[in-house]
């Protein structure tokens, strides 16, 4: 492997996060200055979970057959580009809808491959994988108070610039960043296809998804939720501030306390703290106290995601490692999206926020059992 700079690569996962904030945040104001109505907003916003499902598993298997996770990640984000180039330049509903599932074939799985290279580098050059991941967390951010202002600046209708400037950015950096050592050991898609059998590795992704799709609810309606509750919608932003500045300082950290326990008791604690938060809020009386529970964001998400991602790796040959980490993905973003975001708005329509909240905490607490069961059964095969 030719070596690059570790920090190149943390500029990738800043820029490239800068550049999904932008996409998560404000597509949806995009699509409303062009004139659709709600029912075909949320038919769209829905393309790009949907759209995940499959692409993250499929680039994940790309990049272990081809044995390069870099050069995948600038393919992906090299078309994330180029067919968001015309994508910006539709207004028809019909038109739109394949584009954007398109468009999300290739950015979505650009931050799962990120996250792969970043643990797969972090091993081989003995640095944190969350000292690397936090630069994503921290473009996040950045790029989520300071996209309000250039958007209210230039206008929503040039979403695409900004955009395409975090993105541009990203791919230099990409262009730079250093690539994984590649598993000696060939890759057929029969291998990965056997990974639907392995028991551990569904027993895992089902309890994962359970706590994932509360995450993901959280995501779709805490800034409805913030509203619901008295506040403006600057305070959102806020929000999201708070909750990844602390997530970044989890990642920071990540070397004194993830070797401190095993990834399962840490996974168990995180399913924990997220059914602790959503009863938090399901109490909470006004914006205010959301600000101060948005901390705990930060620690369960952080602690969550990172331990389970590199857990993953164990559950997987090491030749298909990047296949796992997508396939992980997948379900934290994709399959939890959709169901997250169809399911959490079903439940808005037919009581409240507030009930959805505590539908949350619920499913959160069942996710809690099912790794406190998990961890019983496989502690001992999974022991350092």
């Amino acid at each position: 492997m030719k070596s690059s700079p570790v920090w190149k690569l943390k500029g990738t996962l800043f820029f490239f996060h800068a550049s999904m904030t932008i996409m998560i945040s404000y597509l949806p104001v995009y699509f409303q200055y062009l004139g659709l109505t709600p029912w075909e907003i949320g038919v769209l916003l829905a393309a790009g979970p949907a759209a995940a499902i499959l692409a993250q598993p499929f680039w994940g298997f790309m990049s272990d057959k081809w044995k390069t996770v870099r050069k995948i990640l600038i393919l992906c984000l090299s078309g994330a580009l180029t067919v968001g180039f015309f994508l910006f330049q539709l207004n028809e509903f019909y038109y739109i809808i394949p584009a954007v599932y398109l468009f999300f074939s290739f950015l979505s799985p650009a931050g799962g491959l990120g996250d792969s290279l970043a643990q797969k580098v972090s091993v081989e050059k003995s640095v944190s994988f969350g000292s690397i991941r936090m630069w994503g967390s921290l473009g996040f951010g950045s790029a989520s108070l300071a996209g309000g202002y250039i958007l209210s600046w230039i206008g929503v209708g040039h979403i695409y610039a900004v955009f395409a400037l975090f993105l541009v950015t990203a791919l230099i950096f990409a262009y730079a960043s250093p690539d994984s050592t590649p598993s000696s050991k060939p890759v057929s898609l029969g291998s990965a296809w056997k990974l639907r059998k392995d028991r551990e590795l569904l027993l895992f992704l089902g309890f994962i998804m359970t706590i994932s799709l509360t995450h993901r609810m959280n995501d779709s309606f805490i800034g409805l939720y913030i509203v619901d509750l008295g506040a403006d919608e600057s305070v959102i932003g806020m929000a999201w501030f708070i909750g990844v500045t602390a997530e970044a300082l989890m990642f920071a950290f990540s070397t004194y306390w993830m070797r401190r326990f095993h990834p399962l008791t840490l996974i168990a604690l995180a399913a924990a703290l997220y059914t602790v938060r959503w009863i938090l809020l399901f109490l909470a009386p006004e914006p205010g106290y959301v600000l101060m529970i948005q901390v705990t964001h930060g620690i369960a998400f952080a602690v969550f995601y990172l331990t389970a991602f590199q857990f993953v790796s164990r559950l997987v040959p090491k030749e298909l490692e990047s296949t796992g980490h997508l396939l992980f993905i997948s379900v934290f973003f994709g399959v939890s999206g959709v169901i997250g975001s169809s399911a959490g708005g079903i439940i808005v329509d037919a009581y409240s926020l507030k009930i959805l909240y505590a539908v949350m905490a619920c499913l959160a607490f069942a996710g809690f059992i099912g790794a406190l069961t998990y961890r019983k059964k496989f502690i001992q095969k999974f022991s350092y």
